[in-house]
């Protein structure tokens, strides 16, 4: 019989888990972009970045729990790639002429 902290966890896992890998499909799509990555908001991926960077260290530090401080480093991580590749996609559009905004959030 499994209790509630076991139910918990295999949650945990699942929904972590399924977390890492959603982060593959966004990052191939941006890598094929050729709209200058207008949808993507980076204000979003920005606080993202920041909350994953936290939690690993506050885990980590406080907590003393590495495989979680690693996940959420490894979240933090996806967030930088999709960052990066967005103002990547952002620059070479701009300079292409195509000029679409740096702005922070997505388009309406």
């Amino acid at each position: 019989m499994h209790t509630n902290l076991d139910l918990l966890a295999l949650s945990f896992a699942m929904f972590n888990g399924l977390r890492l890998v959603s982060y593959v499909p966004q990052i191939f799509v941006l890598a094929r972009d050729t709209s200058g990555a207008r949808s993507i908001s980076l204000a979003s991926y920005m606080i993202w970045t920041g909350a994953n960077a936290t939690t690993a260290l506050y885990v980590w530090s406080r907590l003393g729990d590495a495989p979680v401080a690693m996940l959420n480093a490894v979240n933090t991580l996806c967030c930088v790639v999709v960052i990066a590749l967005t103002l990547y996609k952002r620059t070479q559009s701009r300079l292409a002429g195509a000029a679409p905004s740096l702005s922070l959030s997505a388009p309406t």
